[in-house]
């Protein structure tokens, strides 16, 4: 029987950032994924928003997705863009790139980082111990883990295996959404009517069409097929464009769920397994490599004995309220396309109030993370926000603090008199570096904020403490996010 400290169950997006962040820890993490390989038939989901581009910029690794994708002020409410091009980061604005590119960088990478996979296999269940987990494969085969992360999607085996239950809200409409060959020219444009949205768009290869169609009443549950995407394309447009040879056809509702837990002893969900939404607004996938990225450094430092088990109940209260407030977005993103005359008036209600400035900073700042806040206690409007990506001077020359986190450490920026904080107990765990920034601190939607003297930052870019010349209450917070000296 392999044995390895984490099996990851799902190897998506999710799943290779999950083990990526482990491998950069230096953990034996293994994926198990039910494909043969990661080569994706058709381009699927896509898209990433502000917050997760600066994640994958903490890596070091934004730049390739960066170089395949096409940056865009994508986010949106009602029928209003929300330009975000004034926010203070690197990257204001959306990044469009299909789920079958993702996945083929986010495969290169983890193959850099030595990860193995067990392809071809499921996980088909589990037996958590005091010790560890046997994780059963569909192969016959099976596997020891100190830990087992659920990253296997809506229908994930691991939550129902764990017995986590799955509040929420139940499907009211369905799409099929499809890549097809044609013999008729399609319409430009997206259509909408009282079932929904429509659209048909022509791909780079000049030969295969992307379909989206609302379903005129709500589709089962089994695969669907080329003749439901032909009924229903003639129900809306009078004709089905002669499609054929379907690279892929699948269908999508708007149900909304929300695992009750994240954690149930030894295992973990993460990403679709967590939470499955109605895809309005493009949020999924960025949700799920930003729960990666939460609870990687932690399980890696539990995994090690760095911190104690109890480290990982963090991940629950941080991440569950940031995906429930997507959740409410996505529903309310569903219900603003209902386009009958009553739904109409309230689109024009709120696109005439997302026009606003402060309404639009505080939407985007919702759909691009970059306003995420987790709860660490009262302070500086920076604690438990992301750090901003100043342009250091440090001895060693200037320095961006998104490269100090190349490598998923926590690091100590030091702005006050060198040596004025002593972290000596902690130095082979965080970085300490004296530095000076000269410029405003800034933060989306809050604005301007004061200059603190230290920062400590998490290794997933998120501020766990601020000096004010004094350093009140570090000792404590290296003790809780990095462990006892």
């Amino acid at each position: 029987m392999a044995k390895h400290a984490v099996v990851i169950a799902g190897g998506g997006p999710t799943g290779m950032m999950l083990a990526a962040e482990l491998a950069l820890a230096k953990v034996d993490v293994a994926i198990v994924e039910r494909r043969p390989n990661h080569v994706l038939v058709g381009s699927r989901a896509g898209g990433f928003h502000s917050r997760t581009i600066e994640v994958l910029d903490q890596r070091g690794v934004a730049d390739r997705f960066l170089a395949e994708g096409q940056v865009a002020q994508a986010a949106m409410i009602g029928a209003t863009v929300l330009d975000m091009s004034d926010f203070p980061t690197r990257h204001p604005y959306s990044l469009g790139i299909w789920q079958n590119q993702i996945e083929r960088i986010m495969a290169a990478w983890i193959a850099e980082l030595l990860v193995r996979i067990y392809y071809g296999c499921e996980v088909t269940g589990f037996a958590p111990d005091d010790a560890g987990v046997k994780v059963e494969l569909s192969d016959g085969e099976s596997l020891r883990a100190q830990y087992l992360v659920g990253c296997d999607g809506g229908r994930s085996v691991i939550r129902k295996s764990a017995g986590i239950e799955f509040p929420g809200w139940d499907p009211t409409k369905s799409n099929l959404i499809a890549e097809v060959e044609v013999t008729e020219e399609p319409p430009r444009g997206i259509r909408h009517d009282a079932t929904g949205i429509h659209g048909l768009h022509r791909l780079e290869d000049g030969r295969t069409v992307r379909v989206i169609v609302t379903e005129q009443q709500l589709g089962p549950s089994s695969e669907p097929t080329l003749h439901d995407l032909s009924a229903a394309l003639i129900t809306v447009y009078g004709t089905d464009f002669g499609i054929h040879s379907p690279t892929w056809i699948a269908r999508f509702t708007d149900m909304t769920r929300q695992a009750a837990t994240y954690r149930a002893g030894r295992v973990l969900l993460a990403g679709d397994s967590a939470h499955v939404h109605y895809p309005a607004g493009g949020q999924g996938l960025s949700l799920g490599v930003q729960d990666a990225v939460n609870l990687g450094w932690k399980l890696a430092q539990v995994v090690k004995g760095t911190s104690p088990d109890s480290l990982l109940d963090t991940y629950q209260d941080e991440r569950h309220p940031v995906a429930a407030r997507a959740l409410q977005h996505t529903m309310a993103q569903s219900a603003l396309q209902r386009p009958d005359d009553r739904i109409k008036a309230l689109v024009d209600m709120v696109s005439e109030l997302a026009s606003m400035d402060e309404p639009r900073k505080r939407l985007a700042g919702i759909i691009s993370g970059l306003d995420i806040h987790y709860d660490l206690g009262e302070g500086h409007p920076l604690l438990g926000r992301r750090m901003p990506d100043l342009d250091l001077v440090t001895d060693d020359g200037p320095l961006r603090v998104f490269a100090l986190l190349h490598e998923a450490k926590p690091v100590l920026l030091n702005f006050g008199e060198p040596g004025g904080v002593d972290i000596t107990p902690w130095a082979d765990r965080v970085q300490m570096i004296d530095a000076e920034y000269v410029g405003l601190w800034e933060l989306p939607v809050l604005g301007e904020v004061s200059a603190p003297t230290a920062v400590l930052i998490r290794p997933d870019g998120y501020v766990a403490w601020l000096g004010d010349g004094k350093d009140t209450g570090l000792r404590d917070a290296l003790i809780t996010w990095f462990g006892a000296p």
